[in-house]
C-alpha cells in the first residue's frame, strides 16, 4: 500500500502528464487513499479533468475536489448569453432529447432539467455543457424515464461484468429493487470501481445505481 506521500506525488505525475489541464495552481494532499485537490483552474471543464486524472491512479480510493473555477476577463460571458449557448450546442449535439431538456443559468452555474431515456444520454448532456466557455460549475438535475424495462435486468448486468476485460467481477455482487442497481463487494482499484458502475448504467430499465463497492487497494 502506498504511503501518502508516494499516492500525493503519483497523483501530482499525473495531474502534469494530463495534456488538458493547467496543474500549477493545484496543491494535492492524501489521506488513507482519499486524495483533496485545492486551488484553482482556468475552467470547470479543467476542473472536471483534474478530478479525473487523479481517479485513474492506482491507490485512490477518493477524489475531494475543493478546485476553485477562476475564469479569465476574456472567458467571462453574461447569464442570458450562456444560456443561449448552452441550448445551441444541445440542439447541436443531442437533437433527439433537447426538446426535453431545459437550461437554467445563474451567475455563471448551469442547471439541467427534463427527462430522457438513457443514462448515456444525460452524461452527455453534461459533457456538452461543461466544455462551454464560461460555466462555473454544472448541476444535472436530468430524470431517467426509460422506455423498457428489462425483466432479466440482473442477469444482464452481471453478465456485462464478467465480459469486461477491465475488471475483475468475482467480488462484486448485483442486486435489483424496482430499476434500482445496488453494488456491492470488493474492487483492487478505482477504475475497476468505475467499470462496474458503467456496466450497470448501460442496462436497458436503469433508473439509479447505488455504488457500494470498496476499493481494497
Amino acid at each position: 500500500m502506498k504511503t501518502n506521500n508516494e499516492l500525493r506525488s503519483d497523483v501530482e505525475a499525473e495531474l502534469s502528464w494530463s495534456p488538458d489541464l493547467d496543474e500549477k495552481n493545484i496543491a494535492v494532499k492524501a489521506d488513507n487513499g482519499v486524495v483533496t485537490l485545492t486551488g484553482y483552474v482556468g475552467s470547470y471543464f479543467e476542473k472536471t479533468r483534474a478530478e479525473i486524472a487523479a481517479k485513474r491512479v492506482a491507490g485512490v480510493a477518493g477524489v475531494a475536489n475543493d478546485l476553485e473555477v477562476r475564469l479569465a476577463d476574456r472567458d467571462a460571458i453574461s447569464d442570458p448569453d450562456l444560456a443561449r449557448q448552452a441550448v445551441a450546442a444541445i440542439r447541436l449535439q443531442l437533437p433527439e432529447v433537447a426538446a426535453t431538456v431545459k437550461v437554467l443559468v445563474e451567475r455563471g452555474q448551469v442547471t439541467l432539467e427534463g427527462e430522457v431515456a438513457w443514462h448515456f444520454q444525460r452524461d452527455m448532456l453534461e459533457d456538452v455543457v461543461r466544455q462551454l466557455r464560461g460555466v462555473l460549475g454544472v448541476a444535472n438535475l436530468i430524470r431517467l424515464k426509460p422506455r423498457i424495462v428489462a425483466a432479466d435486468i440482473k442477469r444482464s448486468i452481471t453478465r456485462a461484468l464478467h465480459r469486461s476485460a477491465q475488471l475483475d467481477a468475482n467480488g462484486i455482487s448485483v442486486e435489483v429493487d424496482s430499476g434500482q442497481i445496488i453494488l456491492r463487494g470488493n474492487v483492487r482499484n478505482w477504475n475497476e470501481r468505475e467499470e462496474a458502475v458503467k456496466a450497470a448504467w448501460s442496462a436497458p430499465g436503469v433508473t439509479v445505481v447505488r455504488n457500494e463497492i470498496r476499493v481494497s487497494g
